[in-house]
């Protein structure tokens, strides 16, 4: 995998996620299909699949880049700044 800007000043060790589901979804009564994490804050959010595409807006009200899968046996990761699966 490519590393990208970001990775590196991502904290370590990751943050705890702050939900086990996207809390948005849960709160619209919609569902969410497929999670991620922010790897900077620890939000849980899910994926353009979905219809609200939490993630991809946490990206953009926080500019926090880079997040990673949240679904069991799945541990790749997105930067949304550099489109890049790092």
């Amino acid at each position: 995998m490519k590393e990208c800007p970001h990775v590196p000043a991502l904290p370590r060790p990751e943050p705890e996620p702050q939900a086990n589901t996207c809390r948005e979804c849960l709160a619209l009564g919609s569902h969410p299909v497929q999670l991620r994490i922010c790897l900077e804050c620890g939000h849980v959010g899910c994926c353009d699949s979905s219809t609200y595409r939490h993630s991809t807006r946490h990206f953009e009200e926080t500019g926090h880049a880079v997040m990673r899968s949240f679904e069991p046996g799945e541990d790749w990761r997105w930067c949304y700044v550099d489109l890049l699966i790092v």
